[in-house]
């Protein structure tokens, strides 16, 4: 009887240490591309690490897994710091789906592009820059008198993102439609599903 309760409380242990090994080991989330473009995904994660740089191609019909450990999955708002740097991706993101999208009515469109937000590149417009990056004011960065939920409502550049990518992160506190609670310990994440 004394060997089997050891025998037990050996494979208990093993089992338990193996859990532990994959709870720890991280998230992985599985971006997929099924777009008939390449796809630029940007990746910030909670500590502020960036992983794969902060941002890579995705090509059209490939997929890629990211490991994440627990402490990055959790999502927090970025110190100013990082907010530029985290709208500049995000906003050349959404550009290039801007660019693409049927959604977005021409109107505004054309008003990203003669807009003070534009990056040029060779082939003319590429990218938009946050109004934070280009403005560096306090009003469009959420910093000083203007750093609370309520002194810092989305601007007029935020509010066109808004309307071309519904559920994309498009200033500092848009947090009602942008930031999603998950409890998976994996995820896939499909472009154009």
């Amino acid at each position: 009887m004394a060997i089997f309760s050891k025998l037990h409380l050996l494979f208990f242990s093993f089992i338990i240490a193996t859990c532990t090994i994959s709870i720890v080991s991280g998230t992985v989330f599985t971006l997929s591309n099924r777009c008939n473009f390449t796809v630029w995904p940007g990746i910030l994660t909670a500590n502020r690490t960036l992983l794969r740089g902060g941002g890579f191609a995705l090509a059209s019909g490939s997929s890629v897994n990211l490991t994440v450990s627990p402490e990055n999955v959790k999502m927090h708002r970025c110190k100013r710091s990082t907010t530029s740097h985290t709208s500049r991706i995000q906003n050349r993101l959404l550009w290039k789906e801007i660019h693409r999208t049927r959604f977005l009515r021409r109107e505004s469109r054309r008003r990203l592009q003669r807009s003070e937000l534009r990056v040029n590149g060779s082939s003319g417009v590429v990218a938009c820059k946050s109004a934070c990056e280009a403005f560096n004011k306090p009003e469009y960065c959420c910093t000083g008198a203007f750093s609370k939920p309520e002194t810092c409502p989305p601007t007029k550049y935020s509010k066109i993102f808004k309307g071309a990518c519904p559920t994309a992160y498009s200033y500092v506190y848009d947090y009602a439609s942008s930031r999603f609670t998950c409890t998976s310990a994996n995820y896939v994440i499909s472009f154009c599903s």
